[in-house]
């Protein structure tokens, strides 16, 4: 199998490891492991999963047990680059999302969906087949707000394992749907990518920012301005302190490589 890592630009933001290759570069990784089924997982970190980490070791030793971390987040690019990666890219779930499904579609690969209210799985079925429509969606199951049972638990292995999934999308939001990839990736024969919002933002249910947002690394905003009430504690307690933190490492790096 060929090597899609190699001279791929990486960088540790804060605690969290990312290689910052784009969305395209990230779906041919995903296709070459299906050619060799085994667990994986696949995380897209923004700022909000960054802090996580730096907040909670525990999540932070975890996360650097992924399979691959992407940059979802634009401020995890420019802090990447900030830190000398020069050839930082992102990959943005949305679009990661979208790049994953053609390659399955062309590649017969098997995806899976996890997570999402019942009624969003509807809708992201069939909004899916209407881009994809030689793509096998092999799996869908929205489970309820709570830790499944062992016996839950087992039943939802066993379903995917039926099912040939190759490839499973899971939207249970950060870090949730973090620590339960990395928690069944022995138990699974399939790559698992976390992406968060994006079966909302697929579905219509929230929407996605323009260009020029996504450019300025204000997707942020927009998502704060379409739902105040749920993040903006989210931002107010992590956005100021990711660019200090920040600022803070791109200094001490300075400083150790001027002595």
């Amino acid at each position: 199998m060929i090597d899609l890592f190699a001279g791929a630009p990486r960088a540790t933001v804060l605690t969290t490891p990312v290689t910052a290759i784009g969305s395209e570069q990230a779906a041919e990784v995903v296709r070459e492991w299906a050619a060799a089924p085994r667990g994986r997982a696949l995380c897209a970190a923004n700022v909000h999963m960054a802090m996580e980490a730096w907040d909670d070791p525990a999540f932070a030793a975890a996360l650097a047990t992924a399979d691959l971390v992407v940059c979802d987040g634009r401020p995890l690019v420019w802090a990447s680059r900030l830190l000398g990666v020069g050839g930082a890219r992102q990959a943005r779930g949305h679009d990661l999302m979208l790049a994953v499904c053609a390659e399955a579609e062309r590649a017969g690969l098997r995806v899976g969906l996890y997570g999402g209210k019942p009624d969003v799985l509807d809708d992201l079925r069939v909004e899916v087949a209407r881009r994809f429509p030689r793509l096998a969606i092999a799996y869908a199951w929205s489970p309820p707000f709570r830790e499944l049972t062992a016996a839950e638990d087992d039943e939802v292995c066993a379903a995917l394992g039926t099912a040939g999934v190759d490839v499973l999308f899971v939207s249970l939001g950060c870090p949730r749907q973090e620590r339960w990839m990395l928690a069944h990736r022995e138990r699974l024969s399939c790559t698992m990518l976390g992406v968060g919002a994006v079966f909302d933002m697929l579905t219509g249910r929230v929407g996605v920012a323009p260009a020029w947002a996504q450019r300025a690394g204000l997707e942020w905003l927009v998502r704060l301005a379409q739902e105040p009430r749920r993040l903006w504690r989210r931002y107010a307690l992590h956005n100021a302190r990711f660019v200090a933190l920040v600022a803070r490492q791109r200094l001490g790096r300075l400083a150790r490589s001027s002595r």
